[in-house]
């Protein structure tokens, strides 16, 4: 190693993104890769370390600032953000990294505090968190029956007017189970590609790289892995024998009834997931066009495409709001995993419940519907079109399926139980639609229909 290599000071690097993420409106994934990325040298030790400080901090940050509001007469919004996210950092530690003893959260915030140049500050930040440590457990929380919805903002670290509008949608112990289940440690969830390897030749080849692997919950094609450095390091990744996908979304491309020779269209395509699963269930036959609307985005899915080796499909930009013409009536199946608020990935990816907002749900749910207008022109009599989206909420979901049958009569929705996991099968399944929930299901929030044209 190197001596700029020994330099790397974790906690610095955590907090820089703490910055860029909750200060500068970044995603979190996003400035958590680069970040792995670019210290890739990291021992796997270090580089879970900073992962869990940072998730953890963004995950819990509105629990984290009512704590150190209790103790501090300077409020969170009113600090400077590098001491704000210091203090938000040493927090989290003393509170839920037992790894790590309380003095040393304590100390090591104030070198932070003096290496960014607040050596005026030093005394306050170990003010703060020393009386934190010593009296956590005094903290005042929220009475679960006197303020219930106050209960879960804070225990949850959730955003009130989220909590409002499921509030009319689910009842209050579905959304603490919900709640509950984003805040739980995620496996990556995988999908074997058939075409180059079966499940169980896969499973030993993860297991000879001494990565964990466990059998997935609904999908025979599906495992959970953990214990890994990261995916660009596991050979059978290089090697494309699995793609990352969530069992949920895999659901879609399992459950169409996609048959040997078919012309499928996806329509708002990256990552790939959808798409390379379709091209894989066709066996080497038919055709997959997947699209989205930019060169970054079509590039993500050529990426996928080329490691997992699938010639029948093919990858473009595209406008998924225009219509192209020479595919009116033309395809068997097509894909509509439209763009959407997001909720049901919480667990996956935190910063979401701070950045979106409730006039984002309804202009979402007015381009979903504009984009279905087109999508429903491409399916050919007797073709199938599947709906899905990676959010819970009604406007999103079930209320866009209303919208469809209302507006196309030609459609009718279609059962999905000739394809699905007898543990997911329902009163909507048969009626052609499932949603998701975290907590009561063991996947991400989800959605999907199932609709076939006349």
């Amino acid at each position: 190693m190197t001596k700029e290599e020994k330099k790397v000071n974790l906690r610095e690097l955590s907090l820089l993104i703490l910055i860029e993420v909750l200060e500068q409106d970044s995603y979190s994934n996003v400035a958590i890769h680069n970040t792995l990325l670019k210290y890739q040298y990291l021992e796997k030790q270090d580089r879970a370390f900073l992962s869990r400080l940072t998730e953890g901090v963004i995950e819990r940050v509105i629990e984290i600032d009512y704590i150190i509001n209790q103790f501090s007469k300077v409020k969170t919004t009113k600090m400077k953000a590098p001491i704000r996210n210091i203090l938000r950092m040493g927090v989290y530690q003393i509170m839920y990294m037992d790894q790590v003893p309380d003095r040393a959260a304590c100390n090591e915030a104030v070198k932070l505090a003096q290496r960014k140049g607040f050596y005026n500050l030093k005394g306050f930040v170990n003010g703060v968190l020393r009386n934190i440590s010593r009296k956590k457990d005094e903290i005042l929380w929220p009475d679960k029956e006197k303020q219930p919805k106050e209960y879960l903002m804070v225990t949850y670290s959730f955003p009130e007017w989220i909590l409002n509008l499921w509030l009319t949608e689910y009842s209050y112990e579905q959304i603490e189970e919900m709640l509950k289940a984003f805040l739980e440690q995620k496996q990556t969830t995988i999908r074997c590609n058939q075409t180059k390897v079966t499940v169980e030749e896969l499973r030993q080849q993860l297991l000879e790289e001494k990565i964990t692997v466990k059998e997935g919950d609904y999908l025979p094609f599906a495992l959970k892995i953990s214990d890994y450095n990261y995916l660009k390091k596991i050979k059978a990744f290089r090697q494309g024998l699995f793609q990352v996908q969530d069992e949920s979304s895999m659901l879609v491309a399992y459950t169409s009834g996609v048959k040997n020779g078919d012309y499928v269209i996806d329509l708002c395509a990256a990552p790939g997931g959808k798409s390379t699963h379709i091209a894989e269930l066709l066996n080497k036959t038919g055709i997959v066009s997947a699209r989205d609307v930019s060169e970054d985005k079509v590039a993500f899915i050529n990426e996928n495409v080329a490691r997992l080796e699938l010639s029948n499909l093919k990858a473009e930009v595209y406008d998924a709001t225009e219509l192209r013409k020479e595919d009116i009536g033309k395809a068997d199946i097509v894909l509509a995993d439209l763009p959407c608020s997001g909720l049901g990935v919480i667990g996956k990816k935190t910063d979401i419940k701070y950045k979106t907002k409730k006039e984002d749900i309804e202009a979402l749910a007015e381009l979903q519907r504009r984009i279905l207008s087109q999508a429903v022109q491409y399916v050919k009599p007797g073709g199938i079109l599947m709906y899905s989206t990676c959010t819970i909420n009604h406007i999103e979901n079930i209320d866009n399926v209303n919208w469809l049958l209302e507006q196309y009569k030609e459609f009718e929705l279609e059962t999905l139980d000739s394809n699905m996991p007898d543990n997911l099968k329902s009163s909507t399944t048969k009626r052609g639609y499932l949603q998701l929930l975290p907590g009561k299901h063991k996947t991400d929030g989800f959605f999907f229909a199932k609709f076939r044209r006349k």
